[in-house]
């Protein structure tokens, strides 16, 4: 018996009915899935974006633990102690003159002198090949009694982060004149012929008047000490032995 042409009519309804809410029920799972895709990316853009925040906030954490003399190599990784006799006491050039120094890098000499430029602020305390002051600039802060730890191009991030966490040892909140420190790199650019010895990539420096209180000029001498990897042991050592207020101009910031 043929179906009558009301239920022909009635049964295509139900198919289309059918396909239609099949076809929603797809376009709701496709709908979720592109909403847990772009959940998914943003978890990521924002975990990517967080980590190193945290991982640096970790990392200090852990520093904080740590004593200068307890960062990167042993006190053996340096060379001894050298010095060698001091000039340029006082002795500014305009701002933006050219100062070749003899030793690499420099532990005294002629310097500019330009409020904002030299000396380098005090409440930084380490710099990158990026932003770092003139050696010009550099040098008024070693008249000035600041050690200044000097690293090459050829260390490692780790090497680097080791130096970091050594300025970090150092108070840049208050005028603390025991802090008086830098670490700033010492670059190719640098160099004018002369580098650090072979296999020495980490250098500290500090200008010596002879002793707290020396006022014989001629006793003045640029302390150098070379290193093959950074040791806060050794800059310990170093600045106990060079403290800031053996230099010319102990006072001045």
């Amino acid at each position: 018996m043929a179906k009558s042409s009301k239920t022909v009519k009635s049964d295509r309804q139900a198919v289309i009915d059918k396909l239609r809410k099949e076809q929603k029920g797809a376009e709701r799972k496709r709908g979720f899935a592109i909403v847990g895709v772009c959940v998914l990316v943003a978890v990521v853009i924002i975990g990517a974006a967080a980590y190193k925040p945290i991982k640096d906030w970790w990392d200090g954490r852990e520093v904080e633990k740590l004593a200068l003399s307890d960062i990167g190599s042993a006190a053996s990784v340096c060379q001894d102690i050298t010095t060698e006799k001091a000039d340029g006491n006082q002795n500014h050039v305009p701002t933006g003159t050219p100062v070749e120094y003899t030793t690499a890098p420099p532990a005294f000499g002629a310097h500019w002198n330009e409020a904002g430029v030299a000396p380098a602020p005090f409440d930084r305390k380490f710099y990158s090949e990026a932003d770092r002051p003139a050696l010009e600039s550099l040098v008024h802060n070693l008249e000035h009694g600041y050690t200044i730890l000097w690293y090459d191009d050829t260390l490692s991030d780790a090497q680097v982060s080791e130096i970091r966490d050594m300025a970090e040892k150092f108070d840049e909140s208050d005028t603390n004149m025991r802090d008086k420190f830098i670490a700033a790199p010492w670059t190719s650019d640098d160099e004018n012929g002369k580098a650090f010895p072979d296999g020495q990539h980490v250098a500290f420096t500090h200008w010596s008047i002879g002793g707290e209180g020396e006022t014989d000029t001629t006793k003045q001498v640029g302390a150098f000490q070379y290193c093959s990897a950074p040791s806060g042991e050794a800059l310990q050592e170093f600045m106990k032995q060079y403290p800031y207020f053996d230099s010319p101009e102990p006072s001045a910031m």
